[in-house]
């Protein structure tokens, strides 16, 4: 079986992304917990039922178990108090046999941006979208209305970070170029199938 040069061109970037997230986390915090092994991985996506995205998998592998990333940084994958498992199936389980879910199947939270907001990763998109939950306009409704696409790509979320342009930063809204997240228009469908 031959690899195509997309896939090689893919591999390569996405190497190259992991080593620069890393280069970063290293130079924000003396501190990072030690990464995750494979054990660990295959614990997680056992309690959550689902698999991690392979990029978000990566990061937890090669870089560090939470601890980096835009202001707040990631949680970590496992463990007691807040973390990736334990806020996704609390989150999971307010949200099953109700009739106004919350949280759709296979959106993992990754970053707490406080105020009860999160960013999570759509474990279910190729790309990992990666989706911001803003509880705070919620009237009584449809939580839909509480969802947002921050990023297309977990990748592309990470480039901004990276590149100190995202909404989350300090200086964002002194920016003319400033993107703002969307309201998530799968939203409506995921929290309605419970998928």
């Amino acid at each position: 079986m031959s690899v195509g040069s997309d896939s090689i061109t893919a591999m390569t970037d996405t190497d190259d992304l992991v080593q620069r997230v890393a280069t970063r986390a290293a130079s924000d915090s003396k501190d990072l917990p030690e990464p995750v092994d494979e054990a660990q991985i295959t614990e997680a996506e056992g309690q959550l039922g689902i698999a991690l995205h392979p990029l978000l998998a990566r990061l937890y592998r090669e870089v560090a178990d939470g601890g980096f990333g835009p202001d707040y940084r990631l949680l970590p994958l496992l463990g007691p108090g807040s973390s990736v498992v334990g806020e996704y199936l609390t989150r999971r389980e307010a949200s099953v046999g109700v009739e106004r879910p919350e949280w759709p199947e296979g959106v993992v939270p990754i970053l707490t941006w406080g105020c009860a907001m999160y960013a999570g990763v759509d474990c279910r998109s190729e790309n990992g979208q990666v989706l911001l939950f803003e509880p705070n306009p919620y009237s009584g409704g449809s939580w839909d209305q509480c969802w947002f696409l921050d990023s297309a790509s977990l990748a592309a979320w990470l480039e901004t970070w990276l590149a100190g342009t995202g909404w989350f930063e300090e200086d964002a809204f002194d920016r003319d170029d400033q993107v703002e997240p969307q309201p998530w228009d799968q939203a409506a469908g995921r929290l309605s199938s419970g998928a």
